[in-house]
């Protein structure tokens, strides 16, 4: 931009936002765009998209002989992406995937690290070569061109069939300049070579239900962008980071993070850039641990709600900020995974007019509350107690804001003080006020979900649903009717305890033995109590001991009137 020069000419942070929200105003007069149709065609981006033929092609025989191309291969729904593909495709060509260096290991090694964990162990058994189908590509995606040499940039022009864009930055306190490059200029650069493939077929983007979660109903079109992407991506050049910081809570406006807002202008990239390509958004809401495959339970982060669950399951988080009645709407990778080779097979045979948006959510067909969500995690790890815990599982939901600082200073810091004096004592060092500390910064990160409800139209999902052969439907299972949750819960806080933690279940009895111990520590910590309360103001007074004496003859005189009136009855 021609501001480049001298910084003292650049504007303010407030006086930037007027020329970006005028942009993002411009591009709204244009609709409707490409995906963005009115009336009919606006319920599910409808009218003549659904074709009425009956699809003869099978997903794994759509996927046969194609060459593939996967981003974000290394994070968590990548990998599940990469294995079920390989797995149930088993002849698809091959799949490359973009990787970049990372902490000093070599992208061929990073994919070596994935492709050995327990999540390829099916496919390990199954299909024993499958690594030879794995083209590792060194790629960074902010990068011009996307870092890749002439050669293999050519590759890719010539063979890549179907892409599937998983890469994105899923932290909520992201700085507004790294979310926009790796979510909204990194998807901007893959349309780019995009568009110069000869024999692409499908662009899939995964995107997040929540990128309107300014609105409350959601339906499958890709809104209006709050700002002009490609204006806030030349403002964000000769912008310091001082600036950005300033002008960033603005921007966002309603939006609780730069993840959601930087999500919702990378949808707006695909929407206009994607035009002449074959595209498709998929919107998972909050994903969680595997349902079914590979097999129940896998996770393998800390990322969104596992982190809270083994937090709960220690003993550390006692209370949280959230609306019982919230729905928590929690989606199985697997059922996403499922939806996204089935979504990409749908566009690559009917070739849809429109832009096809699906929201992969649940709380519209079989939703699931905080509460309920509250009561499956407590009662399975007091079941299966994860070992060393601090205390005995129990967690307190309230929306109330007196009542939640209360629960905080009694339930979270005071014993996280108590317990560093001990370890001070004993000459170790003092973590727990650390870790009460980064579990606040988690809490308040997921606050906004947890306290709030939103309604997705899922008319695609469901339309997509009834496409699928018998046998498709089977093996790439989204019907998240058929899911049982309290099932799933049980088998998600186990995968954190077996994946994340990498405990093993043969340690379940002595885990058990010392939640009993805390239990019997609680117990006796309660006795003191109540003997120092009467210590200190019950026997030192008359009126408290009058008190005190005529509550017990009322105890014990309805303990009598009972007795006898079972007595009588008999």
């Amino acid at each position: 931009m021609g501001g480049r020069e001298p910084r003292a000419q650049r504007p303010t942070g407030a006086a930037l936002l007027g020329p970006l929200r005028g942009a993002a105003q411009s591009a709204g007069e244009r609709w409707p765009a490409p995906g963005h149709a009115s009336g009919k065609q606006r319920r599910g981006l409808g009218g003549g998209r659904r074709p009425q033929q009956v699809i003869m092609v099978s997903i794994p025989e759509y996927y046969e002989g194609k060459n593939v191309l996967l981003t974000g291969a290394t994070g968590f729904m990548g990998k599940v992406l990469l294995e079920k593909l390989l797995r149930s495709c088993p002849k698809v060509q091959a799949v490359y995937v973009l990787v970049r260096h990372k902490s000093g290991q070599t992208p061929e090694a990073r994919i070596q690290e994935i492709t050995s964990c327990k999540l390829f162990d099916r496919l390990r058994e199954e299909q024993p070569d499958f690594k030879e189908k794995i083209i590792v590509i060194t790629s960074e995606l902010t990068q011009p061109e996307l870092d890749l040499s002439s050669p293999i940039k050519q590759k890719l022009i010539d063979c890549i069939n179907i892409i599937f864009h998983c890469a994105a930055t899923v932290r909520f306190n992201e700085t507004l300049r790294d979310a926009v490059q790796l979510n909204v200029l990194s998807t901007k650069q893959l349309l780019s070579l995009a568009h110069q493939m000869t024999n692409l077929e499908v662009f899939i983007h995964v995107s997040t239900a929540y990128a309107y979660c300014n609105r409350k109903h959601i339906e499958e079109i890709v809104y209006p962008p709050p700002v002009d992407p490609k204006k806030l991506m030349d403002s964000l050049e000769w912008m310091d980071d001082g600036l950005v910081n300033d002008i960033t809570p603005k921007l966002i406006g309603d939006r609780p993070n730069t993840y959601t807002y930087t999500k919702a202008l990378a949808e707006y990239v695909v929407q206009q850039e994607g035009a002449k390509l074959n595209t498709a958004i998929i919107r998972p809401s909050i994903v969680g641990a595997s349902w079914k495959e590979p097999f129940p339970g896998w996770i393998d982060n800390f990322n969104g709600p596992s982190g809270l669950f083994i937090a709960a399951g220690k003993g550390i988080l006692r209370t949280m900020r959230a609306t019982n009645g919230a729905v928590a709407d929690l989606v199985p990778v697997d059922v996403v995974v499922n939806m996204t080779l089935a979504a990409a097979w749908y566009s690559g045979v009917n070739r849809p007019r429109n832009i096809m948006v699906y929201n992969c959510t649940t709380g519209g067909t079989n939703p699931f509350h905080w509460s309920e969500v509250e009561y499956h995690v407590i009662s399975t790890f007091k079941r299966n107690p994860l070992e060393q815990a601090f205390r005995r599982p129990n967690v307190n939901l309230t929306s109330n804001h007196l009542l939640y600082h209360y629960w905080i200073a009694v339930s979270h810091k005071a014993p996280a003080f108590l317990y560093d004096i001990y370890l001070r004592i004993t000459g170790r060092s003092p973590r727990m006020m650390k870790t009460i500390s980064r579990l606040h910064k988690a809490m308040m990160l997921l606050e906004y979900f947890t306290s709030n409800s939103w309604i997705w139209n899922t008319e695609n999902m469901t339309m997509l649903m009834n496409q699928l052969t018998p046998e498709d439907k089977k093996t790439f299972n989204f019907d998240v009717r058929q899911l049982h949750w309290a099932e799933y819960m049980e088998n998600y806080c186990m995968g954190t305890k077996k994946y994340v933690l990498n405990e093993e279940m043969s340690g379940l009895p002595a885990a058990r033995k010392h939640l009993n111990k805390l239990r019997n520590i609680r117990y006796g910590f309660n006795t003191i109590l109540v003997i120092l309360i009467w210590r200190i103001f019950i026997a030192r007074s008359q009126m408290a001991r009058n008190i005190w004496y005529f509550v017990v003859s009322l105890c014990y005189k309805f303990l009598s009137y009972f007795r006898a009136s079972s007595t009588m009855r008999y």
